[in-house]
This record gives C-alpha cells, structure tokens and sequence, in this order.
C-alpha cells in the first residue's frame, strides 16, 4: 500500500486535508496516515472547528471537497437505504453534480477520436456553449446533417483515469479502515465500495445507457402519453452519446405547468402508472427519475431522459416485490419476515427472533392508517433498513425500487396531493398476482423446483462423500453457543429417559410374556398367590405404553 500512496502522493494528501477539515481527526489519526504519508501539519482548519453538523452533512461535505469522483460515488450510495443509516442517505441526496464545463477545442478533439470525422463533417450545427456539465460529462445542442434537432452528451477528458485512481485509492482506504474500525467492518466497508464502483464504471459507457434508452423506446410502444427520445447510434460512442433533444417543461415546475393550462392531476397519474407499470410489470425501470430527468411535453405527455442508472427486475424478484407490497398492504409481519428472508442473503448469525418483532414494531407504525396515507416508498426503504440493521443483504436492484418509488411519490404528492398512489398501484399488483397463479408460470416454477431437487438428489453422494473426508481428517467443527449447548443437553437427557423408559416397557413385556407362555406349558392357572399377575402385568404394560406415547406426540416430535 505504501508503493501506491507515493504513485498518488498529492491525492492522498488532498484526502487527509478534507477529513481533517470536516472533523474526521481520528480517522487520519488511526489510519496511520501521519506516518506513511507528509502532509501540512497546521492546527486543525477553522472550517472544521465551526462545522457542528451531524454525521452525514460531514460526510456529504466532505465528498463535495473531494471532488467528482467521489460526489457520484455518493450520489450512488444514495440510492442505498439497504446498506446505509437514514441519516446520512437524507444528506446523500442533496449532493450536486454541477461544475464548470470543459472546453469547446477538448469537444472537438474528443468528437474527432471518438467518431472519426470533423465537427463540421457530423453536425449542421453545434452549439459551442454546453446546456449542462456535470462531473462526468456535458451535454451540448445540435442539429445533423439532416436536420434533426439532437443532444450530444460527451464525456470529461481525462475523467476516466481520474476516477480510475480514486477507487484504487478508495478501495485500500477501505480495507485499511476495516482493520481498525469496527464500523468499517460492520458495514463491510470494501465490499460497499466495490459495489458503488462497479455502478460507476457502468456510468460511464455511454453505449450501456444507449441501449438501455432503446429498450424503454420499445417498452412504450403503443402508449402515446410517455416519450423516450430515440437514439442516433451513427453518433454514439463509449464517450458520446446522441439522442433527439427534448424540449419541455420539468415535471416539478407548476407554475410553467399552470401557464400551459396543462392538467397536473392528469400529468401525476400518467407519471406513477408508467413509474408502475416499468417496475411491476417490464420489470425494467428508470433508476433516477428526478425533476431534471422527466419533463412534460404538450398534450400532457411524458419525457424520461437520462438512462444512465436504470434497475432490472426478473421474474424471481418480481416476485418477491408482489410478496413484500401484499404484505405491507395486508400488514402481515410473517409474510414480510418469509419475504425479506427469501429475496436476501441472510448471514448465519441473523436473529430471526429480533428481526421478527422489528418487523412487527414497522407494521404497528402503520396500523390503522388508511391506505391512501402510507407511503409505498417509504414502508419499503424502512423495511430495508430494518434489514440492512440485521446485516441481510438486500439485491442492488430491489434496494433501488424503493428510491425511485420515493423520488415519484414526491413528485404526484406535488402535482396532486389527492391521488392515492396506492390505488394507482393496485392494478398492477392485481395483474402480477394472476401472473403468479398463470398456469404457464406455475408450470415453470414446479419443472424450476423439480430440476432443483433432481440436482440436490445427483450432487448427494458427493456431498456426503465430501462431508465424511473432511470428519475424517479430523476437520469438522461445530460452533455451540452456551444457552444452545444447555438446550441441547436437555433435549438430549429427554431423549436417553425416553430411551430407557423404552427398553424398560419392552423388558416388562418380554417378562410377561415369558411368564404367560410358563403358565400356559406348564398348566397352571395365571393366578399367584390368589393374585391375577397377567392381567395386572397387562394393565401396566398398556398404561407405560400410552404415556410413553403421549409424551412423544406432546412432543411434537412423532
């Protein structure tokens, strides 16, 4: 780690100042930082000495201070509420990804090595000014050859290796911090930050969102009230991205929207039901769909631009998703426990017990409270979070469903405070019900099940084969806790008096049967001493046997 921290020596200089200068002392401190790397040991900043907000407002300016790289990295982490506290996601999301734009002579020599022709060669017209820059790239307008009227995202020069450096350094940071904080190891900081990378990386293929703008296009087909702008693909590139420009009025703009004598109520309903109807139902949705990114068109239509975080549900986690909003809706913890614990990887050590009742706290929250009142949103990211508290972790793309649920929700109760987002949603949770029921489906859920056990049953012997060398060699550990072992051991003690009771029941009856077969040999009455001792030795055997046989099925255990 050494070698790489004098590879990027000012970097990581410039990342001890900025958790210096937000109140982070201890984390230099305890790294190891002072020792392994020089930086300027001034007194600790004013800016730190004056800053007295929580955890997460730090944390946020903190990332602002580091720059691009790590403002979408939170930006991402935003979208979260599965892996990080409330608190700090609330303050994740007001992050801005708003900075100055690179030079006209950078776009040019980049549209010439990305498209391999002249500016002039591509475009009637190219407006040198950007419309919006960002820390990854800006997007420009323009007109081709042809006259269509398109926007050209093209990407910051130089930012990949930018963003490149700054995971790697990133990712040893991680690590080094789950050596010596157990915070950091809690919320597995590295497998965190490998996660958030790798949605990173896949921001910046603009051929990815490409494609992904294609898919909504086809996703639309037929539905006059949703836009996706189409794709010029003889203009896109890994860097550049070309899509027909989109002129509208941003979706939380109600003024704008009155002044047009558009209908907001309409323009709320259109804007859930395809929120729904991607997620529910395509199982393909916009992963970001803020005010910036949805705009209304005339005739109420709606336009979703920007396809660069986008979720993907298959049939399984639809599934799971139809299972988690009925629960919620029936309020039934049981159902939501089963639920969470099918849809995510659950550690060992998880106490079901303490997450049952947690669950059962979040449905009490709710109790009582009519259905156009709760927000779907929200009862899912709390019942993540409630989750992510027991170290479940939840799928990147279900995670997401409850962000982009929250995000709409806000926009509709702005529009129209009386739609019920509910009732909007209950179609389509109808509609994936019957799906589930569909004759088809539960035929290929049972052959899914039927090659699952035929597997299972294949893999055995070696299983078993394996399972045996390693007792063999001595290696097979068990791991018992006290109040376990204690359990156990009466378990156990209940079954060796079982046990004995039982062999003393079976030696009583082979002594009385010995005894019946005597007196039958011999001739003699089966009374001794004027007492009848087979039908009293009888009497005893069948009443050890009934008790033995009550206790056994009071047991549960038959």
């Amino acid at each position: 780690m050494f070698g790489k921290k004098m590879r990027h020596i000012n970097r990581y200089r410039e990342i001890a100042m900025a958790l210096l200068n937000q109140g982070f002392d201890y984390i230099v401190e305890e790294m190891g930082l002072p020792q392994n790397m020089p930086y300027p040991r001034h007194p600790r900043p004013a800016a730190a000495k004056e800053n007295t907000g929580g955890l997460g407002e730090r944390i946020r300016l903190l990332l602002e201070q580091l720059g691009p790289t790590y403002v979408k990295l939170g930006q991402i982490a935003s979208t979260r509420p599965d892996l990080l506290p409330a608190e700090i996601v609330a303050e994740l999301e007001k992050l801005q990804d708003e900075v100055p734009g690179f030079a006209f002579s950078e776009v040019r020599t980049l549209l010439k090595s990305e498209l391999g022709s002249d500016l002039e060669d591509l475009f009637g017209q190219f407006d040198p000014e950007p419309l919006a820059a960002a820390s990854i790239g800006q997007v420009h307008r323009a007109q081709l050859k042809t006259g269509q009227q398109v926007a050209v995202k093209i990407q910051r020069p130089g930012i990949v290796a930018t963003i490149e450096t700054d995971l790697e350094i990133l990712r040893e940071l991680a690590v080094l911090a789950e050596r010596r904080f157990s915070w950091a190891q809690t919320y597995q900081l590295g497998e965190l930050i490998d996660e958030l990378a790798k949605s990173l990386r896949t921001e910046l293929d603009y051929t990815r969102e490409a494609y992904n703008a294609e898919k909504f296009l086809k996703q639309v087909q037929g539905n006059s009230s949703i836009y996706i702008p189409p794709v010029y693909w003889e203009y896109c590139s890994q860097k550049v991205l070309t899509a027909a420009f989109v002129e509208g009025i941003k979706i939380n703009e109600l003024e704008q929207l009155a002044q047009r004598g558009y209908n907001r109520s309409r323009i709320a309903e259109r804007f859930a039901r395809e929120i729904f109807q991607q997620i529910f139902i395509a199982g393909f949705f916009h992963g970001d769909p803020h005010p910036g990114n949805v705009l209304v068109l005339p005739g109420e239509t709606i336009a979703f631009l920007d396809f660069g975080m986008v979720g993907r549900l298959g049939p399984e986690k639809k599934h799971h998703l139809a299972s988690l909003v009925i629960g919620l809706m029936h309020q039934d913890a049981e159902e939501l426990v089963k639920t969470i614990f099918r849809m995510g990887i659950v550690p060992a050590e998880v106490n079901r017990a303490q997450f049952r009742d947690d669950v059962d706290l979040l449905r009490e929250k709710y109790y009582g409270v009519p259905l156009s009142q709760i927000s779907l949103g929200d009862a899912i990211n709390q019942m993540f979070a409630t989750a992510q508290k027991h170290k479940i972790k939840m799928p990147a793309d279900l995670a997401l469903v409850g962000k982009t649920l929250l995000t709409m929700e806000g926009i509709v109760e702005r529009l129209d405070p009386q739609l019920s987002i509910l009732t909007v949603a209950e179609p389509f949770g109808k509609q994936l019900f019957r799906e589930r029921l569909h004759p088809k489906n539960l035929a290929q859920e049972v052959r899914r099940t039927i090659n699952a056990v035929s597997e299972l049953f294949i893999q055995l012997p070696h299983y078993v084969q394996e399972l045996g060398s390693v007792a063999g060699r001595g290696r097979l550990h068990l791991e018992v806790s006290v109040s376990e072992m204690d359990r156990i051991l009466i378990k156990l003690d209940r079954i060796s008096n079982r046990l004995s009771f039982s062999v003393i029941l079976l030696a009583f009856s082979m002594i009385m049967a010995s005894i019946i077969v005597s007196f039958n040999l011999a001739g003699h009455s089966s009374q001794l001493w004027r007492i009848p001792v087979i039908e009293i030795g009888f009497a005893i055997a069948v009443t050890m046997f009934i008790w033995l046989l009550y206790a056994i099925i009071r047991s549960g255990k038959l």
